[in-house]
């Protein structure tokens, strides 16, 4: 009877080791796999029967398939849409999939802008995550993630800022003396130094504004200078083409150190044509000592060096399209628009779970939830003990060949090793037969 027996425990090796090795092969074909987790094949002895207090074994079974969730490799792509978690969690992916519907879970990352503007996988299941309103600001409700189309409204420029060094050299700046006063329709002539930039009106047109910096009659301890922001009165309601117009001016003084002391704007009125009327544009130059308090060093200086801008800006701008879009790590999807601005349109969210070992694998590199695995905790990338989020990534299946092949040699072993046994009990059996003869 028992050498019967070793043939059943020879036949479940022959199941057991078979099992494995589609295990193994399964891992192997998925080495490429973006996003693939490889699984693991663990066995459990077979008890048949005790016998005067001795267990004999009936062989083994393929006890369980465990999956093996450890981070894969991460293989940059350049493409803003391609996202990878380095970390633990997963993508939460809505829709419909082998006769499946509802929510998926995947670390498969290669998600694509459908014509609708929805951000989904390659087979059209819907990203979940927070979208935005068009001010930018993130509604806090799991959707499916939409690139919106809208259009960024103009930006009328209110403030400006310029960091210079106006030269305290009077062989670069000479004094202008109270016999030559500032002349708007000569404004070269009647100023020692001058810069242009950009600014914008209510309805996003650009205008070019020079500022002409003029070096007046020298304070107590140090210089004194005023500025004048002009306007090409084309431009201007009531201004002639070629003739320009005087929108802002004011002041600046500094120490004998060439430091900005003060400064003050006493005319700030530009009427562009067709435009919101009497806009005020605000000149900063910096943290003056008196005026703001400050060091009088990050802005205006005073040195003997030559005229010379370093840094300017101003928060106007046109109208502008979506251009693209961009993904930081905790999810969070700028908007690039046309105009050079950027705002929130939304946040890719990632799903962790207590228990990821016991989700159910559907294929197509998904899973779902199962009673042992537990409801999906939703939430912001990088928070929570989620993974943070890799921008133009893809992860890599986490298969290693190498140990693949010392199992697939083990597992080969283990099965020609099984038949012995049966090829072995079937001899005794037949050695049995032949006594009787």
């Amino acid at each position: 009877m028992s050498v019967i027996s070793s043939m059943y425990t020879g036949a479940s090796g022959l199941s057991a080791h078979g099992d494995a090795m589609q295990v193994v092969g399964d891992n192997i074909a998925n080495s490429n796999t973006i996003g693939y987790k490889g699984s693991r094949a663990n066995f459990a002895d077979v008890l048949a029967r005790s016998i005067g207090g001795n267990e004999i074994g009936l062989g083994a079974k393929l006890d369980n398939v465990q999956k093996i969730l450890n981070q894969g490799a991460l293989l940059g792509t350049g493409v803003s849409t391609d996202l990878a978690i380095s970390g633990d969690g997963f993508f939460q992916v809505n829709g419909n999939s082998d006769g499946l519907s509802g929510a998926f879970f995947t670390r498969a990352g290669q998600f694509k802008v459908d014509k609708d503007g929805f951000l989904v996988t390659q087979n059209g299941l819907n990203l979940q995550g927070y979208n935005a309103d068009e001010s930018g600001n993130i509604i806090q409700q799991v959707t499916d993630l939409k690139v919106p189309s809208f259009e960024l409204p103009p930006t009328a420029t209110t403030s400006a800022n310029v960091v210079a060094n106006l030269s305290s050299d009077e062989a670069t700046n000479t004094i202008f003396p109270a016999t030559t006063p500032w002349d708007p329709t000569n404004p070269t002539g009647t100023s020692n130094f001058s810069t242009s930039m950009t600014v914008y009106d209510s309805l996003g047109k650009a205008h070019n504004v020079t500022l002409y910096f003029r070096r007046e009659a020298n304070v107590a301890t140090g210089q004194n200078w005023t500025y004048h922001a002009m306007v090409d009165g084309g431009e201007i309601t009531g201004g002639t083409a070629g003739v320009p117009v005087e929108g802002a001016t004011g002041a600046l003084t500094f120490d004998a150190q060439g430091r900005l002391l003060t400064e003050s704007q006493t005319l700030n009125d530009f009427d562009f044509i067709n435009a919101t009327q009497n806009q005020a544009i605000t000149f900063d130059f910096g943290d003056s000592i008196t005026t703001d308090g400050g060091t009088g060093l990050q802005g205006m200086t005073n040195y003997a060096s030559q005229n010379a801008v370093s840094f300017q800006s101003q928060n106007g701008s046109s109208s502008g399209a979506l251009a693209g879009i961009s993904i930081d790590p905790n999810g969070e999807i700028q908007g690039v628009f046309t105009n050079g601005k950027t705002q929130s349109v939304g946040r890719v969210l990632v799903a962790d779970f207590t228990n990821a070992q016991d989700l159910s694998r559907v294929g197509g590199n998904l899973f779902i939830t199962t009673n042992e695995s537990g409801d999906p905790l939703i939430g912001d990338a990088g928070t929570g003990g989620r993974g943070a989020i890799n921008s133009g990534t893809l992860e890599q299946s986490n298969v290693d060949l190498a140990t693949e092949f010392v199992n697939m040699i083990a597992f080969q072993r283990g099965y020609q090793a099984s038949s012995r046994i049966i090829t072995t009990a079937d001899s005794v059996l037949q050695e049995t037969v032949n006594l009787k003869r």
